[in-house]
Order: structure tokens, then sequence, then C-alpha cells
């Protein structure tokens, strides 16, 4: 039975491919901190099952790592920790350096030095896969896309600590050798995400018949990517990516966001009507622009469908449905969330 350390695997992505990986037969060690992100009630379904440990502590926590790697023995660590919101960036930066980079910086050293103590051919074996965004790449026109080529041009605070941890992963391999991988991913959307993004947040908002804010003009474009598909390409590149390399990860569904507000309120009107009959677009607000907000972002992940096979399974339009479906059969998961009660479990070392 393959094992491994899962860091941020409370959060929603993270959350997603812990779930997947347990389901699949895999051993994993969950490390979370359990800011604000991170929810247990995620996790309820392998709570008890024996292949998921969970811890709660930091990446930082430099001696608790260097623990988990000793006693558990892990095939790989898949770092998803990380603080992930703009907006929160923008208010609070240095939170964002403390995690992205500085707690990356202590995983790698950790990760690195239980590395060189493993045996030959379990030191060929082991993998440290860097999970980050497109968002490192700064902004695009109305043509082109990212590639692993694309130079680096955060804008924001969080794109730049992200940033920063991905060139710490890529130096480890350069200086020490550590057999690093690092994928960087688009929009990510599905079950189980914080609802202060925008597809819950709307979804969250029009249930509840809330106007629906929307920043500048609506036109920002981004690649959505479905989570199981991002989970489905992160264990492709844990299994055969070559140490060394980046992936770049894309849904290949360019939309511009008021197109997403304007599809999720049709599937919304055609699952739950407003009582008054309203329709939710009546709902739609434009609100002043975010701070240096990327106008365009979309992901050519032709690399990875060369060398390893991965495409996208599931079409924006069936993924945006499912989700919505999600969200209108789990509402006791997003209650708990919005009114603060998920955090109230909170559970020591194990």
């Amino acid at each position: 039975m393959a094992t491994w350390l899962v860091t941020g695997g409370a959060g929603f992505i993270g959350g997603n491919f812990v779930l997947d990986a347990v389901r699949r037969g895999v051993r994993v060690v969950n490390l979370d901190a359990l800011t604000y992100a991170g929810n247990l009630d995620t996790l309820r379904e392998v709570q008890d099952d024996d292949r998921h440990v969970f811890v709660q502590g930091d990446i930082g926590d430099g001696a608790l790592v260097e623990r988990l790697l000793r006693e558990h023995r892990p095939d790989a660590v898949i770092n998803f920790a990380a603080e992930s919101h703009v907006d929160r960036s923008i208010d609070g930066p240095a939170a964002f350096v403390q995690t992205n980079v500085v707690g990356t910086l202590s995983l790698l050293e950790r990760s690195r030095d239980y590395w060189k103590s493993l045996d030959a051919v379990q030191r060929d074996a082991f993998r440290f896969l860097h999970v980050s965004t497109d968002e490192v790449y700064g902004s695009l026109g109305k043509s082109g896309r990212f590639t692993e080529q694309t130079p680096y041009a955060p804008n924001s605070p969080y794109s730049a600590s992200k940033a920063a941890s991905d060139h710490l992963v890529r130096a480890f391999h350069h200086t020490y050798g550590l057999p690093v991988l690092t994928t960087n991913c688009s929009n990510n959307y599905g079950p189980y995400q914080f609802p202060e993004k925008l597809i819950p947040l709307v979804i969250a908002k029009a249930l509840s018949g809330e106007p629906l804010p929307v920043y500048g003009d609506g036109r920002n474009v981004r690649d959505w990517l479905f989570v199981g598909d991002h989970c489905a390409a992160i264990r492709r590149v844990l299994e055969a990516g070559r140490p060394g390399e980046t992936y770049n990860v894309g849904g290949d569904a360019e939309r511009e966001n008021i197109e997403v507000v304007r599809v999720l309120c049709r599937l919304l009107d055609e699952r739950r009507p407003l009582a008054d009959g309203r329709t939710r677009e009546s709902l739609i607000t434009f609100v002043a622009d975010r701070p240096g907000h990327d106008r365009r972002y979309a992901i050519d992940s032709g690399k990875l469908r060369r060398e390893l096979g991965w495409t996208p399974s599931v079409t924006f339009e069936e993924g945006l449905a499912r989700t919505v479906d999600w969200y209108l059969a789990n509402q006791p998961w997003v209650r708990r969330v919005l009114d603060g009660s998920y955090r109230l479990e909170r559970i020591g070392h194990a």
C-alpha cells in the first residue's frame, strides 16, 4: 500500500484529492493547519478509515513534519498547503508569505533530509509534488495561453508568494537533487469549495435571493478546471512525471466571469425557482473592481497531454451542473461554513 504525506488536505482541492486517494487504496497522512479554509466536514467520509491519518499542524513546524516523515515513511509528499484567496492577500500579504514561502521552504528542507535518509531504491522512487497556480504567470492579452516556458509575472501578493514557492521547489531539485514535480493549474471548481470563491459564493447568494456581486465589467476571463480532473492530473504526474519538470493543468474552458454567473443563475432557476418569480440574473450587481485584477488567464496543457496522456474528462457545462447539484444536496455542509460552526471542531496532533 502506497503512503503519501498530503499537506493542506482539509482544503478544497486537497480534500478532494485525499478522498479520492483513500478510495483508491492509498494510505494518506493528512497534515492541515485548519485555518479558516480547512474543514474537517469535508473529510467525514474517511474520518474512521484506517488508511487516513489526520494531523492538525503547520507545514512550517519542522519538528512535526520531521516526525511524520520518520514515523510514516511516505513514498511521496504532495503539497497543497497554501493561503490562496487574492482578496485576502491584498488585505494581509504577510500571512501568504509566511505559509506559501517560509512554510514551503521548511517542508522542502525536511523532505530533502528524509529523502537523503532512504535507501537507493526508495530514494529513486520518492517524489515531492508541489501544487501551484496559473496566476504566477500574470495576465494575458486577448490571445495566447500560458505554457511552462511563460515567464513569471505575478500581479498580486498571493501569486507572488506562490511564484516564490515554485522557485524554491525548482532550486531544491537543481541544488540538492530532490525529485520534485510542479503542477500549475487553472481555476478549479467543484464540491467542497469554500464559499468565498466565485462559483460557490454565487450559488449561496443566489439561493438566498441576495445580490450577486460581479467585479468590474465581468469580462475577466478564466480557464475553468473541474476539481476531479485536476486530482486525476496530479495522480498522473506523480506516477509518470519527470523529476524537475513542471506541468500545466487546464480545463480548456475559457469563460468570462459574467458568463459563469449567468449560467449558474439559469441552472438554479431551473432547479430552485425563487418564490417571487424573479430570475436570478436580475440579482447581478456590478461592483468596484479588485485592485490589480488580472484580465485573462488561459492554460496550455499540451505538455501534460502529450507526455502523460492526461485529458480533462468533464466539460464545463457538465461540471457546473454537477457542482450546482452537489451544493443543493449538501446544504448542511454549506450552512456550517457560512455560520462558522465548522470551525468548532479542532483536534490536536495525532
